[in-house]
């Protein structure tokens, strides 16, 4: 069972090295062989360099091509390298590796195809669940999502996500460069591919800054709910 951490990186310099060490460090107790890949999207600080310094697995691509593109390159280096899980792991030390095996058991399992680490569906599994006003939306497109495929996803922009083989595949030739995980979540869904929550603790971001600005967030929900009521999504796998 080969298995990879995909991990988009822009300017993480502060995070790229301990949040690599965590993931060594854990993968040497894992009972399954777990390999991280960092995808270096076009950074300008020195996350490049201190991957190379350190000797850490890294995709450095020329130009930034957002939280998308970095990780369909991810996806891509899984499918050309037979991995059989590929994880989305954040760069910002947000994610949990103590949570790993929780959220490929199932799909090793064969109970789904892919799993979400989700903030939302244990009221109890996570203390950080991100701001009042970003609750609010994710919780409206997790309304338009049920209303686009009569299934619901509570936490909807969660980029802890684990797929198997067949969806390394999919994604590897199409994965959507804007707002990538609730429109590749619905996609996968109208392809009748099955998805499971899995409830999750995350930490809250200490140094660097979100790809996402405030003045952002509302801009991004209106572009996330038209898409996913707009969009004519493939048909059954």
């Amino acid at each position: 069972m080969k298995i990879l951490l995909i991990v988009p990186s822009y300017n993480e310099e502060k995070n790229v090295l301990n949040n690599y060490n965590k993931i060594l460090k854990y993968s040497k107790n894992c009972k399954y062989s777990v390999d991280a890949i960092i995808i270096d999207d076009g950074s300008i600080d020195e996350t490049k360099s201190i991957c190379i310094q350190n000797k850490i697995p890294h995709i450095s691509l020329i130009n930034n091509l957002g939280i998308g593109g970095a990780v369909q390159t991810g996806y891509k280096y899984a499918y050309e390298n037979d991995y059989d899980i590929a994880i989305q792991f954040d760069g910002d030390g947000q994610h949990d590796v103590n949570y790993i095996e929780k959220i490929i058991n199932p799909i090793i399992e064969k109970k789904c195809d892919m799993t979400i680490g989700s903030r939302f569906i244990d009221k109890n599994s996570s203390e950080f669940k991100s701001s009042f006003f970003r609750r609010i939306g994710i919780n409206i497109i997790s309304f338009f999502i049920k209303l686009k495929t009569g299934f619901k996803i509570y936490d909807t922009t969660s980029g802890f996500r684990a797929v198997n083989k067949e969806i390394i595949k999919e994604f590897a030739l199409d994965y959507p460069s804007e707002y990538p995980e609730p429109i590749s979540s619905v996609s996968i869904i109208k392809k009748h591919f099955k998805i499971m929550e899995i409830p999750v603790s995350m930490n809250e971001r200490k140094t660097g800054t979100s790809s996402i600005k405030n003045w952002k967030k509302a801009y991004y929900m209106l572009n996330v709910i038209l898409s996913i009521v707009f969009t004519k999504f493939g048909g059954k796998k």
